[in-house]
């Protein structure tokens, strides 16, 4: 729509990718959208030298190239998507941006050059999703204008993340908690329900998470065609609604991990409060949207449309609330 969409073989260093809401959203492309993104999502890279069992950028991915998640991610001009990310702040279309960062030799350098850019232009929030290798990392990115650094752990276990990652558990635990504990409210971390892990793993990672002062966003295991766990089914609904509600409670401060319920083989079997007084706090469908940063909604990362809805990337209505805490009652435990 009046930029140049980039062809491959362009020079990479002066393009970057765009989720195709968020191309939409900036008004640099069409694409239908019933949930248009309210951050806009940009991603730096190609393949990736992490080898995440269920990520299309994997080192041994077959997917396709311009895929993360269920998304794809047309590449236009770094000068045409800044310009549009501050046309678009202006207009309140986006509330935040949102760096999605493939790793390589250059991965930080170039993140922290790309965040100084778009800071440069715009008073947009700026967020990157990277790995960082050190604290000194982290500290560039966000000198460079960065309002958070997340850092994904994905897996809420050692031995899941040794399953289904590359690279060091328990390296990452030790660099999220020397971040947060350096640059307090300014770090954020990935979970990813349905890896293999308990639901009580999870909403134990979170716990810790919150306690060290760390945002967490909640995502479903979406098998993705070409990864190595294609053919892996996505968690239970039931099984994500309990871990959602536990982390908005745990956020909120209305449950720890420690008041939750659980059985001997890691299910979640009550949230720490009576039901009608669940109920109450759930009502308003706030418990069942996307978790992570301030305006983040991300349509689509993990659903089909029209199919399940792990994350609703919209207010609730009455009735999709209704709904939701009455199944979510339901099935508590099972």
């Amino acid at each position: 729509m009046g930029e140049r969409l980039l062809r491959p073989g362009l020079d990479c260093d002066a393009a970057w990718r765009v989720s195709l809401g968020t191309a939409d959203v900036l008004g640099l492309a069409q694409a239908p959208l019933d949930a248009a993104p309210t951050t806009a999502y940009l991603m730096l890279g190609e393949r990736c030298v992490g080898d995440c069992a269920f990520c299309s950028q994997a080192r041994s991915s077959q997917g396709r190239d311009g895929m993360l998640s269920r998304v794809i991610w047309p590449q236009f001009a770094e000068d045409a998507i800044c310009r549009a990310c501050v046309a678009a702040h202006e207009r309140g279309a986006i509330g935040r941006a949102c760096f999605q960062v493939t790793m390589g030799p250059d991965a930080i350098e170039r993140t922290r050059v790309a965040v100084g850019r778009l800071a440069g232009c715009s008073s947009v929030p700026i967020c990157a999703s990277v790995m960082p290798r050190d604290l000194d990392d982290v500290a560039a990115l966000l000198e460079a204008g960065a309002e958070r650094v997340t850092i994904a752990l994905d897996a809420a276990t050692d031995s899941v993340y040794r399953q289904v990652k590359s690279g060091s558990f328990a390296r990452v635990v030790a660099l999220l908690e020397a971040a947060a504990a350096a640059h307090p409210g300014r770090i954020g971390t990935h979970l990813i329900v349905g890896l293999g892990e308990t639901e009580r793993d999870l909403a134990e990672r979170v716990q810790w998470a919150l306690d060290r002062g760390i945002m967490v966003a909640l995502f479903a295991f979406t098998p993705v065609r070409g990864t190595a766990m294609a053919d892996v089914p996505p968690p239970p609904l039931a099984a994500y609604r309990r871990l959602q509600v536990a982390r908005w409670l745990m956020v909120h401060g209305h449950a720890r991990f420690e008041d939750l319920a659980y059985s001997d083989d890691g299910r979640i079997t009550g949230l720490g409060l009576p039901a009608d007084a669940l109920a109450a706090l759930l009502a308003d469908g706030a418990a069942f949207r996307t978790s992570g940063c301030p305006d983040c909604n991300r349509p689509y990362y993990n659903e089909r449309p029209g199919g399940v809805m792990y994350n609703y990337p919209w207010p609730l209505t009455p009735d999709e609330a209704r709904r939701e805490v009455a199944a979510l009652l339901a099935h508590l435990g099972g």
